[in-house]
């Protein structure tokens, strides 16, 4: 399944990964050099953090390139229900108004509650209105929250 990703999001994880490819690997090469001079290999602590350090950064840059190349890059079209990319307010049993994007957590931005699509929130929000009441259950407990406004998210 492809993943949501606005277009922000997008060029965000493309910079990543070529920041990755580039200045992170030549970082990662000038360290293991460096730590290759130091002697012998196989008791050297600082050449196996770096080889450590190193396997982590391929993995991330495979990651970043499979998703990538399987993400569903697009605005958000305003249907008046809660779709993935929708901003979503609403209000708590408590009357606490909050509001969150419904979008894959590599969605994520500094300031804005997230709802994975996947999260029993995210869930049950999918397709409501405003106006609908929404019951999911947590691992908390058993929540319902009133949709109180829909919107897409321009970010």
């Amino acid at each position: 399944m492809a993943t949501f990703l606005t277009p922000d999001a997008y060029e965000k994880l493309r910079a990543e990964l070529e920041h990755l490819k580039t200045e992170g690997r030549a970082q990662i090469e000038a360290r293991i050099q460096e730590a290759r001079s130091h002697g012998d290999i196989r008791e050297n602590a600082d050449y196996d953090a770096a080889k450590n350090e190193q396997g982590l950064m391929e993995a991330r840059i495979r990651q970043l390139e499979e998703l990538l190349a399987t993400a569903e890059v697009r605005e958000v079209a305003d249907t008046g229900k809660v779709e993935i990319g929708s901003l979503v307010t609403v209000v708590d049993e408590d009357g606490d108004e909050l509001e969150y994007f419904v979008a894959s957590p590599e969605n994520r931005r500094p300031g804005v509650l997230l709802a994975s699509p996947e999260s029993p929130l995210g869930k049950a929000l999918l397709g409501a209105s405003p106006g609908d009441t929404v019951t999911y259950q947590a691992p908390g407990g058993t929540f319902t929250v009133t949709v109180r406004a829909v919107r897409p998210f321009r970010g």
